[in-house]
């Protein structure tokens, strides 16, 4: 039985397998962020970015061991560390602004990320940019200001901090490119758990709340499914084209304004909905012209 669905699995097109991955990958990642919120009632950030980073890398070791220290080692253990420090501070601002704010708003500001790696991409890697995809980025920040609403009075604070982290986990895409030529995706991983555990691990013991029954859960949850999201991730763009599979992470706001809602009453204003359409057309736009003007690559075996 198992071969016959292992037989039916490899039949599907790499998209179509890949559009299962994601899809699996976002709505463990939707709920990750609902474990965060809870935790974050009582636990600080600090605290929960420590166990994010160590629970993946004890769940991680198996990949770690199968592929042995000599595949490990590396020659560019600054680049890893810069990666790590910089996508570990936006790990931390990403569980503010999940706890501070509406699961919904902070997955719209979040979805930012491709905006700035417009910019990124012309300060860091040389790239050079077409005005569309300029006008598409411009476009994008009015999103992110209609959600952020600062005609209100005044923009709330997590909604600064998440837009933040977008930029630095921005940054973080630009050096995986930059490891990408030489470091496997394991090597990759390995470093960025394992360095993120040793520097989380002062500032949580600065902050420590001993965790005591449904923290211990959420802690728990919350190493598990950002593993498991990012495995399915890795997965689903190793065998489906990026141009057909990125936007299928959007469904994302789905998930979150659904748990949101069930989970702590949250119910979305017009402009959260208004925002977040503009910032994600403006992030497929990009992300659709940035793979078409690639060449493409076939997809490989799963």
């Amino acid at each position: 039985m198992i071969g016959t669905a292992q037989q039916a699995w490899l039949s599907l097109p790499g998209n179509a397998r890949g559009a299962i991955w994601i899809t699996v990958g976002t709505v463990f990642f939707a709920l990750n962020d609902v474990a965060v919120k809870t935790a974050g009632l009582t636990m600080h950030p600090l605290q929960l970015g420590f166990f994010r980073y160590s629970l993946g890398f004890i769940l991680l070791m198996p990949l770690f061991y199968q592929l042995g220290w000599e595949d490990l080692k590396t020659e560019r253990l600054g680049l890893h560390f810069l990666r790590a420090v910089i996508a570990g501070t936006g790990q931390i601002a990403v569980f503010y602004s999940v706890i501070h704010l509406m699961l919904a708003d902070a997955t719209s500001i979040s979805f930012s990320r491709p905006l700035f790696m417009t910019l990124l991409a012309v300060l860091i890697l040389g790239e050079v940019v077409a005005w569309r995809r300029w006008v598409a980025t411009a476009i994008g920040f009015i999103g992110v200001i209609i959600v952020a609403r600062p005609g209100d009075g005044v923009i709330e604070p997590a909604a600064l901090i998440g837009l933040s982290a977008a930029f630095m986990f921005s940054i973080g895409l630009v050096l995986i490119r930059r490891l990408g030529s030489s470091e496997p995706p394991t090597r990759i991983l390995f470093y960025y758990h394992g360095i993120g555990t040793i520097l989380s691990l002062g500032p949580a013991i600065w902050v420590w709340k001993q965790p005591v029954g449904q923290e211990w859960v959420m802690l728990l949850m919350i190493g598990i499914f950002t593993t498991v999201a990012m495995i399915c991730f890795v997965r689903g763009f190793v065998v489906g084209e990026v141009s057909v599979l990125g936007p299928m992470e959007y469904t994302r706001l789905v998930y979150a304004a659904i748990l949101g809602y069930l989970v702590f009453a949250e119910i979305p204003v017009i402009w959260t909905w208004i925002g977040s359409a503009i910032i994600v057309a403006s992030a497929i736009y990009i992300a659709r012209s940035e793979a078409f003007g690639r060449k493409s690559k076939p997809a490989e075996p799963d």
